[in-house]
């Protein structure tokens, strides 16, 4: 319908209270309308301010009665996907932002425009202008307005986050500042500066991307390798726009600065699915944002191509044929826990055999296997899920992280009835495993007729086979492992550094790991209560090679470098030693 001051009249003229059609159009009681009305013979306040102060209805419900008091469709929800990006060619976003307007409809005669405030007349009579065509106008609230803005928008200039292919330019000078906020109406430099950023991480096999403000610059840095790298500094004024940005890819609330925010961008790099996890958190100078880069594939590593060997490696293939029985992999967060665990479970994975897993989130989507998402909004928590999926009656149980006494209880009661539950655990060591769960209120007696083996591993960066150079050991580096000789079929290499590798000596990383088996010995010493330093000099004994001594051999074996086994392990287990 046309827009004109004749509403102003029908407003004016409209005999139906505002109090009926808030009951009418909105949750609001009967009960709360009369409190209202009570409130305002006594304080001489409008309805509609005591409505809201109550929290009995919300902005957006008086827009909605407003529209319907002068006959004005109201929208609960914009559908982006329908709408036409090319109608917004000749409007600026910053103008659809500022007047919260946007077209979503066009026909030979007509044009529907989408707006938060019907009698902005300035903002009509623009838009007819460039139409030149009949305006029809339906209402909606601000922030899905804003929401509908970012999101046609970003179509318009054809960067859809679904497929951000080859708009990528790898020549793109990042060393240099880029003046992002000198944006034309499409806002191209700052879409094509973190598209930059997120091509290259995915080039250089980057883990994360860390973007953190300062008082004066923006540090970009990567963590490759597991090692974080400063990659380019920016000047202060370009991280809003860039965190506006990355925001509207994930879906998050723009306008929300102060509160951390969590969120998933799914792209598509030169035809890989990536999968980014993003977080946000409010510091002293702004944002804070990391974004979590995952390859999507359906492609599960074996056990020896994540680095596993020897007795550790007959060891998880041993766990991949039982029962029952609790399997847990243990190490810091970014380390490979849920790649061993979905390497165990694809050993597992056979038609015989129903396996369900709980995950946050979704890394691996492999057939055959029935994956749960875990949803914070809505409850839907690791024990949560663990309970209901149990009763699905399935063989094997994949639990994505125990973090509590309830999943812990409930995955060895699940192992106790007849089901094989793998998860993971933070715990430096695999020896620290029992008495964490202990801590957690986990009675010794469920841990040790359940628990069947402990995993603890690292990753560490693999030698560049390009440019590794052999050496010897020093005596202060023999001293810091602990060694008396060199087993004489050993090749140390030490790293270099080529075009290959950028520098950095390393390419991509392996596992180093220890395997706690759970004997009678290790289980009596857990009904007991033992720490863990009399667990793991038990385990020693039996054969256990400790994460230390596994670290050495990859050395031995030319695989990786004394400086990463002292950086990554090596100091570490002194830490832990000194707290013990």
């Amino acid at each position: 319908m046309d827009i004109n001051e004749s509403h102003l009249q029908k407003v004016e003229s409209h005999k139906q209270k505002i109090g009926e059609l808030l009951l009418e159009h909105t949750s609001l009681t009967q009960e709360q309308l009369d409190e209202a009305l009570q409130l305002q013979e006594e304080e001489h306040k409008l309805l509609g301010d005591i409505l809201l102060t109550k929290n009995y209805i919300h902005p957006h419900d008086i827009i909605k009665v407003l529209c319907h008091q002068i006959n004005i469709p109201y929208l609960d929800e914009i559908k982006v996907d329908e709408i036409d990006p090319m109608m917004v060619k000749d409007i600026s976003i910053n103008y659809a932002k500022q007047h919260n307007i946007l077209p979503i409809l066009e026909s030979d005669y007509s044009v529907t425009l989408a707006m938060s405030d019907p009698f902005d007349f300035y903002a009509i009579n623009d838009l007819t202008g460039i139409f030149k065509k009949k305006v029809h106008i339906v209402v909606s609230t601000p922030l899905r307005i804003q929401d509908a803005i970012n999101r046609v928008y970003e179509k318009a200039n054809q960067n859809l986050v679904d497929s951000i292919e080859d708009e990528f330019e790898e020549n793109l000078d990042l060393d240099g500042p880029i003046d992002i906020l000198d944006a034309s109406a499409d806002e191209a430099p700052v879409i094509r500066f973190v598209n930059s950023i997120i091509f290259r991480a995915v080039k250089e096999r980057a883990s994360d991307i860390h973007i953190e403000p300062y008082e004066k610059d923006v540090v970009y840095r990567f963590r490759i390798n597991r090692v974080m790298t400063e990659i380019l500094r920016q000047p202060k004024k370009t991280h809003s726009a860039v965190s506006s940005r990355i925001k509207v890819m994930a879906k998050l609330d723009i306008a929300e600065k102060r509160l951390p925010q969590d969120g998933r961008i799914k792209i598509k790099i030169a035809g890989k699915d990536i999968d980014i996890r993003l977080s946000t958190v409010p510091v002293q100078n702004g944002e804070r944002i990391v974004m979590r880069v995952l390859e999507k594939t359906n492609t599960v590593l074996e056990l020896e191509h994540l680095g596993f060997e020897g007795r550790v490696l007959q060891g998880l293939k041993d766990f991949s044929t039982k029962k029952h029985g609790v399997l847990y992999v243990t190490g810091p967060t970014g380390h490979g826990k849920t790649t061993t665990l979905f390497a165990v479970l694809d050993r597992m994975n056979t038609p015989d055999r129903m396996i369900i897993t709980v995950e946050d989130p979704v890394e691996y989507e492999i057939a055959g296997i029935s994956q749960i998402q875990v949803n914070s909004k809505i409850d839907l928590s690791f024990a949560r899920a663990l309970r209901a999926i149990l009763r699905q009656n399935p063989d094997v149980v994949m639990v994505g992280e125990t973090r509590d006494r309830e999943t812990a209880e409930m995955a060895i009661q699940a192992s106790l009835t007849g089901h094989f539950v793998l998860s993971t655990l933070h715990t430096n060591d695999a020896s620290s495993a029992p008495t964490r769960l202990i801590d957690m209120g986990v009675q010794p007696f469920l841990i040790s007729s359940s628990l069947v083996g402990v995993l603890a591993q690292r990753l560490v960066r693999v030698l560049c086979e390009h440019c590794k150079t052999e050496t010897e050991l020093s005596e202060y580096e023999m001293q810091m492992l602990d060694l008396e000789t060199v087993p004489p079929t050993a090749t140390i290499y030490k790293p270099v550094g080529c075009e290959k590798c950028t520098k950095s000596g390393y390419g991509g990383v392996t596992v180093v790991s220890e395997l706690l088996v759970i004997t009678d010995t290790i289980r009596n010493l857990i009904l007991q209560k033992e720490d863990a330093s009399k667990i793991k000099r038990a385990a020693i004994k039996e054969g256990m090679e400790p994460l230390a001594k596994s670290a050495i051999n990859k050395i031995f074996l030319g695989i990786t470098s004394v400086e990463e086994v002292l950086r990554a392990i090596i100091s570490e287990a002194d830490e832990d030693s000194e707290s013990a």
